[in-house]
């Protein structure tokens, strides 16, 4: 698997050891839904004011938000590549840390979190009713504990 990281703020560190991290939790979710990992990840870290420009513009949601997933995943085309890309996550990373400061628990974990819930979304799940929510949190839920990823 290759990640593509676009580091497009300068409010939060970002550090190797979540890197490898991130890496760990999108490979894992690609192995439990069966996939292999010959597969492209594009991931930008923004700020409030970035994502809430993507926000209005690509979801006709006027604000800040945690994170977007744009899902390139499809069977529509059948092209041989060498590596396919799954898709992009942009996460704004000051929302991540208030996040995890509301939530109690540490910038990190939110950060995995998310990225985990956005790669759900790249594999073509959803919360748009409220099985679904169940049934995409369980998978998150799964992901993280395996990888001891937990709210600290």
């Amino acid at each position: 698997m290759e990640l593509i990281i676009d580091n497009r703020q300068d409010k939060m560190d970002v550090t190797e050891d979540l890197i490898e991290k991130i890496k760990d939790i999108i490979l894992e979710c690609l192995d439990s839904e069966g996939y292999d990992d010959d597969y492209e990840v594009s991931l930008s870290f923004v700020d409030n004011k970035e994502i809430h420009e993507l926000n209005r513009e690509y979801r006709g949601v006027d604000r800040a938000t945690d994170v977007l997933s744009f899902p390139m995943l499809s069977d529509e085309f059948d092209i041989e590549l060498e590596e396919e890309t799954l898709g992009d996550i942009v996460i704004s990373l000051e929302r991540a840390f208030e996040q995890s400061i509301e939530y109690n628990h540490s910038f990190e974990r939110e950060v995995c979190f998310l990225v985990c819930h956005s790669t759900f979304h790249l594999l073509g799940y959803d919360h748009d009713t409220d099985e679904n929510t169940k049934e995409m949190r369980q998978k998150e839920e799964y992901i993280l504990n395996k990888l001891n990823i937990t709210r600290e």
